[in-house]
């Protein structure tokens, strides 16, 4: 039998046909199959969109990053430059002095020489022969008095260049090792150039090195003096430091008491011999003042204090298992209630599938998450509530 309709205006029934009802369910599924699909496209939008949004400030971040790194690597290198160019200048400027210094005595030299010279051609007479002989003698004495000025000159700039590996030396050490007393030893005081406490991190001395640098060819005497310094300054380490070590010499090498090194492998000697000295030290401490730990310790195992720190202990840790007991007991009233909630929003959601399905005549989308599993599966509610197709 066909469905009627009643008029709203005169109240007549009208017949409706199955074609007509059919078309109007047809319409109404369309339109929801429209709006779902509306609905998804503007969630896939909604997600490119922040997608891309992140994407972009990711990228701008490391841009940013790359920008600063690049900035300070160019400051850096700029640094690094500006102080190459100022060790190159002052180099160029020492060397300018030494060829002018070495310009001034060669001048020197042969003015005075051509000086004697023409002074000794003036007299060619037997009378004159004493006064020859008076001029071959200050002759004599001038050249005596140039080599011995350039005796005083070429020691002057070795001595120079000792006195600037020594401060060399002393800066290195000093940046290396803060916590540590480095001493200079004065010029004309007997001994060698720097004198290296070494500490440990609690400020305890654990040693002495003694430095000696040298800036001349070798000398197998230096071994020697440098011994008898370290005797005297009752040092446990003697180091030299040489421009121009032995030639068994690579990087470092202890020979007759004395620990001989190049100048540029000082630093790594120095952490070296720094660490052996600490080591030792701590060592025969362990050992000279075990029994008294022991001692100390039985006494704090025994005392009042202790057993105040441990019922202390024991009162935190039962403290907190009770927190832990009153947390465990709230959260599971929680999750029964929200629990509960959610069955009833699973429930009404299940019972409003299940009407469109019995209006739309079962032509409404299926949603396998709310459907009857085939094969009996899994219906614990593990699987998610909706899947979009």
């Amino acid at each position: 039998m066909d469905t009627t309709l009643k008029c709203p205006k005169c109240g007549a029934d009208i017949p409706l046909s199955d074609a007509f009802r059919k078309e109007i369910e047809a319409d109404v599924l369309a339109a929801e199959h429209e709006r779902h699909k509306k609905e998804l496209d503007e969630v896939r939008v909604s997600a490119t969109a922040a997608a891309a949004q992140k994407a972009d400030q990711d990228a701008a971040l490391r841009e940013a990053t790359l920008r600063a790194e690049n900035i300070e690597e160019k400051e850096r290198s700029a640094r690094l430059l500006k102080q190459l160019e100022e060790m190159t200048e002052e180099i160029r400027a020492l060397r300018r002095k030494d060829e002018e210094r070495e310009l001034t005595y060669k001048q020197q030299l042969a003015a005075d020489e051509d000086r004697i010279r023409q002074e000794t051609r003036k007299g060619v007479s037997e009378e004159y022969q004493l006064k020859d002989r008076e001029k071959d003698m200050r002759l004599a004495t001038a050249l005596k008095q140039v080599e011995e000025l350039k005796t005083k000159m070429q020691q002057g700039s070795q001595q120079a260049q000792g006195e600037a590996m020594e401060l060399e030396l002393e800066e290195l050490l000093r940046q290396e090792f803060k916590d540590d007393d480095i001493t200079e030893v004065k010029k004309g005081q007997r001994g060698a150039d720097v004198l290296h406490g070494v500490n440990d991190r609690r400020g305890r001395p654990c040693g002495t090195i003694l430095w000696e640098s040298k800036n001349a060819q070798w000398s197998e005497m230096w071994l020697p003096k440098l011994r008898s310094d370290q005797r005297e300054a009752k040092a446990q380490i003697a180091v030299l430091v040489a421009a121009h070590p032995p030639e068994e010499v690579e990087t470092f090498l202890y020979r007759d008491g004395v620990w001989i090194v190049e100048r540029r492998y000082a630093k790594d000697l120095a952490l070296l011999l720094r660490y052996s000295l600490i080591q030792v030290y701590a060592e025969r401490a362990n050992q000279a003042g075990k029994d008294e730990k022991m001692e100390v310790i039985y006494h704090y195992l025994t005392s009042v204090e202790f057993q105040h720190r441990v019922q202390a202990i024991v009162e935190g840790f039962t403290y907190l298992w009770g927190d832990v007991e009153r947390e465990k007991r709230w959260f599971a009233t929680k999750w029964a209630r929200q629990e509960k909630e959610i069955r009833k929003i699973i429930d009404s959601t299940q019972g409003m599938y299940g009407d469109l399905q019995a209006v739309t005549g079962r032509s409404l989308v299926a949603i396998p998450s709310l459907e009857q599993p085939a094969d009996g599966g899994n219906t614990d509610g593990d699987a998610p509530l909706f899947e979009l197709s």
